[in-house]
């Protein structure tokens, strides 16, 4: 491709004939010239715009020199964590450190700070104290108000107050940034920041023409207020009814967030993917292996944004939205033809999704003219009477891209909801998925089978997942193919106790299926789940709520998903003595862990081998045959011999 890539060097500012940039792009990561990246649209947009950017990715940020790199900029900083919360991508959820990052130079981890947003902003201030600084993406938006934070194990304050920054742009910034880049331009009137959607920004005093949420210093000593406050949050979420927010942060500042942006048109939002990339990561990586996250999406395409699932435990609510955005099929089909032509494609699409891949359209027209429901999920706890189900228009996408000249095959690896593939009265959906686009096996999410649990989670109940079971099975098998179904589970979520725990565990011995990898919860910034862990509350029902809180317990609900590794025999039998479920220490076939000591007799070949020649080869082929690993969800358990 002959697109140039935004320029990362003073001289590369100077070759197009500037003398500075207006912005200077400061990204917690490596900088990759692909849509499926923030600050690579972002850049582009600008572009468009006439702004002149230059990226600054992973800078130094032991001090202020590497953010000196372009000067002094003629309009001011952007900064970005990344596509990632910074910890979020630093730690797991058991806090310790991970060593690499997908997001860096050959995968090398540390090459950003904690809190990279704050950190990176207070560089910038301490090399230019009054330029003006927009912050966005997904650390800063899910970060606006003042937050619980689960490495610190306790509320901060919204990231402007941390960062020092001028403004902060929440959600997807495609509209946003045009607008604040323009009021930068403009001379920064302060008169004028309340009419600009999708921002929050610090004020004095507050705006009583605003909702007004519970103070900083009221959520952080009271997890009741905190819940309300969150809730409030939650409800205002939408771009339609939603209403602007103030919270006081200490004695004289106050946050304000104007109202959410407008969901972007379907030929506004195939604008966005129309714009010029390279595709690639920028050649500055090359020697060091480049940049693994994009060999993950270097042949996937953005097909929708938003959606209207609402799992609590998913911060899409709060960041893009419940009103699903699309692309129309002939941006998706153009962006395939482009993908075909590029070096190393192979004939394969990767995936063509979203959030949540089989939504393509608003759950009903309402929510164009009056907003999501604030009270009310659109598929929880069974789908709402107005919901519009149709598969139709990505069934035909599917076909179309099919078609198309060196394509092989069309996955779909995002995210799919099975409960509203079963409120489709049309089965074509399932049947043309089964057989063009996975490979083996689908991956699904029921989360967990406990009644309460799925409650807390915003997740259907059994009876729906075990019905989508029986119609996958029923459909590979008129197709004559062999293919499973791999649910992610999560242990440890707001609502699990050992109980929960115990249940999923005979679920998934009766079913057969034995997870290899097991989710804890994860209480990242911006979801409801996030809440209920650190108030004990439903901010829905202010009702309490168990949250398991010990590594212990934590350990043992994990360990129970994976009941059959010898490993974890000694805590699976502990979580079930402490819930009193000895019934289920044993040797029988609904046991989850054998007893400490093994009394069984030995078995019959080693009893009875003696020394005999046709004996020992006898026992040495019954150790070398090889166990069949069950993997299906709905596969019978084994007889007992």
């Amino acid at each position: 491709m002959n697109q140039q890539f935004l320029p990362v060097t003073m001289d590369e500012v100077r070759d197009r004939g500037w003398d500075a940039p207006d912005f200077v792009y400061v990204c917690g990561d490596a900088y990759v010239d692909h849509p499926s990246f923030g600050h690579a649209i972002i850049g582009r947009i600008l572009e468009k715009a006439g702004y002149r950017v230059a990226m600054l990715c992973l800078p130094p940020w032991q001090d202020a020199s590497a953010f000196q790199r372009f000067g002094r900029p003629r309009l001011g900083f952007l900064v970005t964590a990344g596509v990632i919360d910074s910890m979020v991508n630093h730690y797991t959820v058991a806090k310790k450190r991970r060593s690499d990052d997908a997001y860096a130079p050959g995968g090398r981890g540390g090459m950003r700070p904690d809190r990279a947003t704050i950190v990176y902003c207070n560089r910038i201030r301490q090399a230019y104290k009054d330029v003006p600084i927009l912050i966005g993406g997904v650390e800063a938006s899910l970060r606006r108000f003042s937050h619980y934070d689960y490495w610190d194990d306790k509320v901060r304050h919204a990231i402007l107050v941390d960062a020092g920054a001028t403004l902060l742009m929440y959600g997807m910034g495609e509209t946003s940034i045009i607008a604040c880049a323009n009021w930068v331009a403009d001379g920064m009137n302060p008169a004028e920041l309340s009419a600009i959607r999708g921002i929050c920004y610090m004020s004095k005093r507050p705006d009583e023409r605003c909702v007004q949420l519970p103070s900083h210093a009221e959520v952080c000593n009271d997890k009741r207020k905190y819940a309300e406050a969150f809730l409030i949050q939650y409800e205002e979420q939408d771009p339609i009814r939603g209403r602007r927010l103030c919270q006081q942060q200490d004695t004289d500042r106050y946050i304000i967030q104007n109202e959410p942006p407008l969901p972007l048109t379907r030929e506004a939002l195939d604008a966005v993917y129309d714009l010029p990339h390279t595709r690639r990561w920028h050649p500055m990586y090359d020697r060091e292996g480049g940049i693994p996250a994009l060999k993950e999406v270097e042949f996937s395409i953005a097909s929708t944004r938003g959606c209207f699932g609402s799992c609590s435990f998913c911060a899409i609510t709060f960041h893009q939205g419940r009103i699903i955005q699309s692309r129309s099929p002939e941006s998706i089909v153009r962006e395939a033809k482009l993908l075909t032509a590029l070096p190393g494609f192979k004939g394969y699409i990767h995936d063509v999704g979203g959030p949540t891949a089989n939504f393509r359209q608003p759950a009903c027209q309402k929510q164009l003219k009056h907003g999501a429901c604030k009270n009310r999920q659109c598929l929880f706890p069974s789908p709402c009477k107005n919901l519009e189900v149709s598969h139709r228009e990505l069934i035909e996408i599917l076909r179309q891209l099919r078609a198309l000249p060196r394509v092989k095959k069309v996955f779909i690896r995002s995210g799919l909801r099975y409960d509203y593939i079963m409120a489709d009265p049309d089965a074509t959906f399932l049947k043309e998925l089964c057989q063009h686009h996975i490979s083996g096996q689908l991956k699904v999410a029921p989360e967990h089978v406990c009644p309460y649990v799925l409650e807390r989670m915003g997740k259907p109940g059994r009876p729906v997942y075990d019905a989508f079971v029986a119609r996958y099975q029923r459909v590979n098998a008129a197709l004559g193919l062999k293919q499973y179904l791999i649910p992610y589970l999560m242990s440890s979520h707001p609502g699990s106790d050992l109980n929960a725990a115990i249940e999923l565990a005979c679920y998934l011995r009766d079913t057969g299926f034995y997870p290899e990898q097991v989710q804890d919860f994860y209480p990242t910034p911006g979801t409801l789940s996030t809440c209920m862990f650190y108030t004990g509350l439903d901010p829905r029902t202010m009702k309490p709520v168990y949250v398991a809180r010990s590594p212990e317990e934590k350990a043992m609900q994990r360990a129970l998903m994976q009941f059959r590794a010898p490993i974890n025999h000694p805590l699976v039998r502990k979580a079930l003595r402490l819930a009193g479920r000895e019934d289920l220490v044993g040797y029988g076939r609904t046991c989850l862990a054998p007893p400490e000591s093994d009394h069984r007799p030995a078995p019959r070949a080693q009893r009875s081998a003696g020394s005999g020649a046709a004996a020992k080869k006898k026992t040495a082929d019954r150790a070398a045959k090889p166990s069949v690993k069950r993997s299906s969800p709905w596969a019978k358990p084994r007889k007992k011999r």
